[in-house]
């Protein structure tokens, strides 16, 4: 027959193993490359600015959050996080409760008898006021962007670009730099950009990376990868196949179509070109098992987002990076 002691401690193992599953688990997210939710790579002297909306994809985007550029002096580093994947504070916290819970288990720790009960619930009450006060402190630094990005004035040169109306596609967006890196990862502060025209031959050029890139993950073809590429983003990429090989899954990709894309931005830092281009696409995204073959998921049939292409110039535009669109 179970004690009262023996009961409290029960519930105060469910309570921790409840919290623990909350703080730890991790959000589920699309598999196909760029699909975790945020952005990666490199826009030179924009890579920490928001690109600026489209009929496309007219809502807020995804910041970068890994990249090999530096932030310029003074305006911080909003986007990056310690390990992609993880949220804030997420293995200090599962530290905390991992250790009531080993408490609990062995009988003793602050768990023990009501006064480790009593204990316990005050950790809890902590550890939610700290997460209110991050809460509120994202959400200050998301309206103070949001009202920066407001405030910009119009910008032109978003034509639609899907393919039965490539000849609207035109004129490119310049605007003054901000400083930064190279888009290829390093290097020191960017010049003032200049504008930049974006011909029909680039946005076919756009569309058809789109395809080759999605089509090349799902085959874990590094050599197209490195072709359409630039190293940092091959390197974001096969950071993400080794870890599916881990997992023991692949993640097939396959019907990429462009539905509908714009010109967001285009400029040029010396002797790099830029354009940032918001695609809407339709794919197919599955998530099988090596071994077996076993489907384990089905990822979504449609896709936003903006990517970012890269060339020296007379060269060929390289993807640089990627954001989730809304």
């Amino acid at each position: 027959m179970a004690t009262p002691t023996t009961g409290r401690r029960r519930m105060a193992t469910m309570l921790a193993l409840a919290a623990a599953l909350a703080v730890t688990a991790a959000p589920v997210v699309e598999a196909r490359p760029g699909g975790g939710g945020g952005g990666f790579g490199s826009r030179g002297s924009r890579t920490f600015s928001p690109p600026a909306g489209t009929s496309t994809s007219p809502g807020a985007t995804a910041p970068i959050q890994r990249s090999q550029t530096s932030p310029s002096p003074g305006m911080g580093n909003p986007g990056m996080q310690a390990a992609p994947g993880r949220r804030f504070g997420g293995g200090f916290f599962a530290g905390l409760l991992g250790a009531g819970l080993l408490g609990a288990l062995v009988g003793g720790g602050f768990f023990g008898g009501l006064g480790g009960i009593a204990s316990f619930l005050g950790l809890l009450l902590q550890v939610g006021l700290l997460v209110g006060l991050v809460m509120l402190a994202v959400r200050f630094f998301r309206r103070r962007q949001g009202g920066q990005q407001a405030g910009q004035p119009a910008m032109a040169g978003n034509a639609p670009y899907a393919r039965s109306n490539l000849d609207g596609a035109g004129a490119g967006i310049g605007g003054a730099g901000m400083g930064g890196a190279a888009p290829y990862g390093g290097g020191s502060a960017a010049p003032r950009a200049q504008p930049v025209n974006v011909e029909p031959a680039d946005f076919e050029a756009f569309e058809r990376t789109l395809g080759e890139v999605q089509t090349a993950y799902g085959r874990e073809d590094l050599g197209t990868l490195r072709r359409v590429a630039t190293p940092e983003m091959v390197g974001y990429f096969e950071e993400e196949l080794r870890g599916n090989a881990q997992r023991g899954v692949v993640n097939r990709i396959s019907d990429v179509k462009l539905l509908q894309g714009d010109l967001s931005e285009a400029w040029r830092e010396g002797n790099v070109e830029y354009a940032t281009v918001a695609m809407r696409f339709a794919l197919t995204d599955v998530t099988i098992e090596r071994n077996s073959q076993r489907v384990v998921e089905n990822g979504p049939s449609e896709a936003k987002e903006f990517w970012t292409f890269a060339r020296e110039r007379g060269g060929s535009w390289l993807l640089s990076a990627i954001q989730q669109g809304r």
